[in-house]
């Protein structure tokens, strides 16, 4: 695709004494219909997001791990837009628009632009798993089972592997593996199997959700930067 872009909720529960609550289990776990149904749920009312990113890729050819760590910006629009803001280690911007994805490199002052075509569904698949996807359309994509429950940064969640069913995308993913919060039924991590045991990893914390944002939010802000076309 030319970069790499695998773009939630932490509950903060605070106790008298200041220390961290355990995560409240229920007591009988969730079974999938159960899980899905509440994710469907969450996706009709889910707006617009923002939350803080962590975002690991490990290359097993090289055995090399990065991370880097930024904010995440989604709207529930036609198409849906999102932002990714990397911080660091390296500044970068990512804008996923109107059929159009762009990326502000700071070093340079350049906006690359590459035009998605075809592409754009599956980026979005990638961006968005899980967030804001409607179940049914989840099923015609892929083969969807629930491992079981994990404990994920005082986080009850419920883990969900699903194996793509269409080749373009079994392509670029062997499975995908969500944790979803069982207290928001959004995720709180996503981690993406790629051919070649390579991965890569989306944690989300410091989640807003339906919270107004502003115009230019989902705009980069870069005078002077010189715009390149990519093929």
């Amino acid at each position: 695709m030319g970069f790499g872009l695998i773009a939630a909720v932490l509950a903060s529960i605070s106790s008298p004494a200041g220390a961290e609550p355990p995560p409240r289990k229920r007591r009988f776990p969730p079974d999938l219909a159960e899980i899905v149904k509440h994710m469907d749920e969450a996706a009709s009312r889910l707006n617009t997001l923002s939350a803080d990113l962590e975002y690991t890729k490990f290359t097993a050819v090289v055995s090399d791990k990065s991370t880097q760590q930024g904010q995440f910006f989604f709207h529930k629009g036609k198409p849906p837009e999102v932002k990714i803001e990397f911080k660091n280690p390296d500044a970068r911007t990512i804008l996923v628009k109107k059929n159009e994805a762009q990326m502000y490199l700071p070093k340079t002052n350049q906006i690359q632009v590459y035009e998605l075509g075809q592409r754009g569904e599956l980026l979005q698949q990638f961006l968005l798993l899980g967030f804001g996807s409607e179940v049914a359309k989840l099923k015609k994509d892929y083969g969807i089972k629930l491992i079981g429950e994990e404990d994920l940064s005082g986080d009850t969640t419920a883990v969900l592997e699903l194996t793509p069913l269409q080749g373009s995308v079994a392509s670029k993913l062997t499975k995908v593996q969500l944790w979803i919060s069982e207290e928001s039924w959004l995720p709180v991590q996503q981690k993406f199997f790629e051919p070649g045991d390579d991965y890569a990893i989306a944690r989300y914390s410091s989640v807003r959700v339906n919270r107004h944002l502003d115009s230019g939010t989902f705009e980069i802000n870069a005078p002077g930067a010189k715009r390149v076309k990519m093929q």
